[in-house]
């Protein structure tokens, strides 16, 4: 019996200031998200003073964001909890990252994840006075975005099993997009901030300053000069995991592609065909998305390989968009 092809529904959302269109959103998320935050048992997570004192802590330009999106959800004492993304259950996935300067600096990246599992959502938002264009994790946390001073931040996951104390990655790039103006402050950001796993960021904005910033939990955090950025650090911890989404191989496809100069258009090409485009949907680590920030001119692209929509934040618009993906590998 052939596989069925799986499908997402990519939702673009614009509300400046979240208010009933993002708590419905929450609305309808939250019984998965809440089924998985409680998957070790109440126990395991932190308190509700624990996330907020986390939160005063490390991350205070974002309490009053926190506790405005906390009362659109209810004002829950799980609910508050998850939104902290403070000591989450563990995650990941597979991406790869490239940062072009051909012809000025973009940020372009694979996310590699399950359909079912993702919000397949990206926000619009000026959440903290900034404005911000994300796909989001955990419904406010960044998987990639750009803010309207030019710094674009995407994440991936770092290929180490260890779990430690500290926020999920996703709302360490809000905390950076949301107050950054370069690089150099986004770096200082996310380096301030405890993450709970190994994660690798990349940064570059309008002047072409770029970085990546690779994190662990009970490590210092690192700063490389790299533009090509896959699922391992400097050294493969994971073999397993490293040789199942290879990670190992798509970098050096990507380094490859970086060195030899191309173009942005043909470097966004090489995104959508393999080992960079993945089909393994059905074991969670297929293609969902291309995300292509532009710094300069502040346009934010998502393409698949039959479909693409491009906006700014003087154009962006509320739509939604139905992915088919290619049946997924056994």
């Amino acid at each position: 019996m052939s596989e069925v092809a799986t499908s997402l529904l990519f939702e673009i959302e614009r509300e400046w200031t979240p208010g009933p269109a993002w708590t419905a959103l929450f609305q309808r998320f939250w019984p998965s998200y809440r089924k998985w935050y409680l998957s070790e048992g109440d126990m395991a997570r932190p308190t509700y003073a624990e996330c907020r004192n986390a939160i005063r802590q490390y991350m205070p330009q974002l309490e009053s964001t926190w506790s405005n999106l906390c009362e659109l959800a209810g004002g829950g004492d799980i609910a508050s909890r998850f939104l902290s993304l403070y000591r989450p259950p563990p995650y990941l996935a597979g991406c790869s990252q490239a940062i072009s300067l051909q012809g000025g600096p973009a940020l372009v990246r694979n996310y590699d994840y399950s359909p079912e599992l993702t919000d397949g959502l990206c926000l619009a938002t000026c959440m903290n006075g900034t404005k911000v264009i994300a796909s989001t994790d955990c419904l406010w946390g960044v998987l990639d975005g750009i803010n309207e001073h030019g710094v674009a931040i995407a994440l991936s996951f770092g290929g180490s099993r260890v779990v430690g104390s500290g926020f999920g990655a996703p709302i360490i790039v809000r905390a950076a997009l949301e107050t950054a103006h370069s690089t150099h402050e986004a770096i200082e950001i996310i380096r301030s901030i405890p993450s709970h796993m190994a994660y690798n960021i990349s940064i570059v904005d309008a002047e072409a300053d770029y970085a990546t910033v690779y994190l662990a939990p009970g490590k210092p955090s690192v700063v490389d000069r790299v533009r090509a950025v896959t699922n391992h650090q400097h050294e493969i911890e994971w073999p397993r995991y490293a040789e199942m989404t290879e990670s190992v191989e798509r970098r050096r496809v990507l380094q490859q592609l970086i060195d030899s100069g191309d173009s942005l258009d043909e470097l966004v090409g090489r995104f959508m065909t393999p080992p960079l485009y993945r089909t393994d949907h059905a074991r969670g680590f297929g293609t969902l998305y291309t995300s292509v920030y532009l710094p300069r001119t502040l346009q934010v692209r998502f393409a698949w390989p039959h479909k693409a929509v491009t906006f700014g934040f003087d154009d962006i618009k509320s739509c939604a968009l139905d992915i088919t993906y290619p049946p997924g590998v056994a």
